[in-house]
This record gives structure tokens, sequence and C-alpha cells, in this order.
């Protein structure tokens, strides 16, 4: 098995939104904000070789959106998706599988792009399966008013149009994909889903958003964007208790500055040990 990192650029959004009750200025000595109030955040996607697979976990925002959509959420950075496939030899036809962590518009945006005339949605990713799981799906397109702004039609609907589409089991405990467990959490949103994988004699966890930054590691800094506060805070307890115990490595989502990190048990609580770039594993 090799894991890649692909960074699919960087994007904006308000400080106050992504710490919840957390003072500005606390959570600001983490991630410093602009005039405006915004901190820069990472869209990472994870890609992973294994045998005759290639998978990608998650797909940034895309390109098919508007201008104005953009503008909400400042795109910014030389990367995107494409360019660091080619690096590494790939292009979007030979992803197998794409699993979608969740289906927020900054973490399946990229799964459906425009087709050539630009007058029909296809996926972005022609000859592979698409991951998500059946309680997650109902409730992405039956968005409450809290979350329909994050749960773009134009970004599901074409998945399962597509015949595609495939669902993952709460229950199961073996996948068609390489992951050695799935967890799936609730404060975030309903049923999303946080794979670990065995690489190099370590358990690499895709934090998506149940982590999005080192910033977010003490218990209270949870995002104002969480729809259940309170049931995250219980999820991330267990997570990062179990996490410092098994010594999980933490790959981040959305941290601009730090890819993974480390936990210890601390006077305060679980903090962080050590922050890396993944190629140092």
């Amino acid at each position: 098995m090799k894991i890649h990192v692909l960074n699919t650029g960087y994007f904006k959004l308000d400080g106050g939104a992504m710490f919840g009750v957390v003072p500005k200025s606390l959570w600001q000595k983490t991630n410093p904000a602009d005039s405006n109030n915004m901190c820069t955040w990472a869209l990472r996607s994870m890609l992973i070789e294994d045998g005759d697979k290639l998978i990608l976990i998650d797909t940034g925002i895309g390109n098919k959106q508007s201008e104005k959509f953009f503008s909400y959420y400042y795109l910014h950075g030389d990367d995107d998706l494409d360019k660091n496939l080619h690096k590494l030899g790939f292009q979007r036809s030979d992803i197998t599988d794409v699993f979608l962590t969740h289906l927020h518009f900054d973490h399946c945006g990229g799964a459906i792009a425009w087709n050539a005339k630009k007058n029909r949605y296809e996926p972005a990713f022609p000859n592979a399966k698409f991951w998500s799981n059946k309680e997650h799906w109902e409730w992405a397109i039956n968005p409450n008013n809290r979350e329909k702004a994050s749960f773009l039609k134009e970004n599901i609907h074409p998945i399962k149009e597509s015949g595609q589409l495939e669902f993952i089991s709460k229950n199961a405990t073996q996948f068609d994909l390489p992951f050695s467990e799935i967890l799936f959490v609730d404060g975030h949103t309903d049923s999303m889903m946080i794979p670990h994988i065995q690489y190099k004699g370590k358990t690499i966890v895709f934090m998506a958003d149940l982590l999005p930054s080192v910033g977010h590691i003490p218990l209270p800094y949870v995002m104002g964007y969480d729809t259940r506060p309170l049931l995250t805070l219980s999820e991330k307890a267990k997570f990062l208790n179990r996490a410092t115990d098994e010594n999980f490595v933490l790959f981040f989502e959305h941290d601009s500055v730090n890819e993974c990190c480390t936990l210890q048990q601390t006077e305060k609580g679980v903090r962080l040990q050590e922050s890396f770039s993944f190629k140092e594993l």
C-alpha cells in the first residue's frame, strides 16, 4: 500500500463559526484571522494505492460552482486535484473508488463536474464507485434548514443518477476498501464516516470534520457548524482518549499548516504531542 497527500487548494471560513463558543482571544493563537475574521483552511484529500485499487478520500470543493459562490469562500492557492494527480502519474479515470466522509460541499463538490458542453453534470471520476452510507445519504437529500446551504443538489443527486453510488453498512466489519475500521459519528452531521487505515505499523485516521485542525483538540473547541455540539463533545472525548492510548496518527483535512499529529495526555486533558507532515511518517 502507498498513501499520498492530495492538496486541492485553500479556502476561508469565519473563525467564530469554526470555533463556536470559544472566544477569539483563545482560538486566534492557533488559527489567526484576517481583518474580516476569516481563517484559512486546507482542502486536503488522501489517495491510497492498494493492489488494483486507487482510492480517493474526499474531493474538495471542485470547480463547477459560480464565481459568486466561490467568492464567499475565498478559494486560493496553486494546488488543485488534477495537477497533483498528474504529479503522481494518475488521472481521474484511474480512480476506482471515491470515499466521501460526508456530503457537505467542501468534501464532495469535486465528485461531480460539468460535461464537455457544460450542459449536464457527470461524475468527475468515470470509473469509480462512490461510497456513502444510507443514513447520511437520506439526511443529505432531505436537508434540514441548518445544513441546506452545505448539501447542494448538484453535488449529490448526479452521483446516484450515474449508477455509481454504493452504501457502506454501519454494522460492517469488513469493507471493499483498505480500511481497518470506519467510525460513524453524528455530532457534526448525521452519520459522518471517519476511516482508519493501517500503514507503516501505524493507525492513520482521516479526521474529516470530527477534528478540523490542531486548534480543535481541546474538548470545548467545537465548530458552530456542528448540528449537535454536545454530541460532538462526547464523540470527540471518546475518540481523543482512544487515539492517545493507541497512538493514532491524525490526518487533517482542513488544517492549513499541520498535515498530521499525535496526541498525549496532560493535566489539562488530551493535547498535541507532535505535528508533522505525512512524508515524515
